[in-house]
């Protein structure tokens, strides 16, 4: 079980395992082979404590021996990865969720000159039924550019609970991302000191993209 700090819609999830594989991850000298690995094993723990506040209802189950309680989820659970980073968590977390959970994807990429997120790709549906859990996942909450316009596109659809899971995350971020969808829940390894002149969380572990797939 993971153990965690919240306030104010912000989990930090503070498990020492977890803490482990972050200062694995910010080792420079970590190998890509080890650090796709360690981020996939992240990124369980993470969303795992993300979705501590899934619904269940009570259901029957048969055991070998005889009759037995249990609870079956009743959610309608969405993934949705940010590319291309995002993919690391999707992996984890679609190890975790039940098989008819979605998956979408969202492209977006930062412009460097302005930061400001640039939609890519989204295969959306028209609507999504008003009971949805809608995980968003990106190892960064840098300048909470891509973040917002992910959640955007989710809250045009009309979902009102969306639940962001990242890596890292720097106060500039969670403000910008409060300021816009205050209802929006936040599970992070660490809230980072600041951002950059470049926009990149300090001290961060880089560009998780090009370290997961070595680019």
């Amino acid at each position: 079980m993971t153990t965690s700090t919240t306030t104010s819609n912000v989990t930090v999830c503070d498990h020492p395992i977890v803490q482990h594989y972050l200062t694995r991850l910010r080792d420079y000298q970590t190998p890509t082979s080890d650090f796709r690995r360690i981020a996939i094993q992240m990124s369980r723990a993470l969303v795992y404590e993300a979705m501590r506040d899934l619904v269940a209802r009570e259901a029957g189950v048969e055991t070998p021996l005889g009759p037995a309680k249990g609870v079956v989820l009743s959610d309608y659970v969405v993934i949705a990865p940010i590319l291309r980073a995002g993919l690391a968590l999707a992996e984890a977390a679609q190890e975790i969720v039940p098989p008819n959970a979605r998956v979408y994807h969202v492209g977006l990429k930062r412009d460097e000159a302005t930061l400001q997120a640039i939609s890519y790709y989204a295969k959306l549906p028209d609507k999504l039924p008003a009971e949805s859990k809608v995980y968003v996942l990106d190892p960064m909450l840098a300048t909470g550019g891509s973040a917002i316009a992910a959640i955007q596109l989710f809250h045009n659809l009309g979902v009102k609970q969306i639940h962001l899971v990242c890596f890292l995350a720097a106060p500039e971020g969670i403000k910008k991302v409060h300021e816009k969808f205050p209802g929006v829940k936040i599970t992070t390894g660490s809230i980072d000191s600041h951002l950059n002149e470049h926009g990149f969380i300090v001290p961060g572990l880089g560009d998780a993209g090009d370290r997961i797939f070595g680019t």
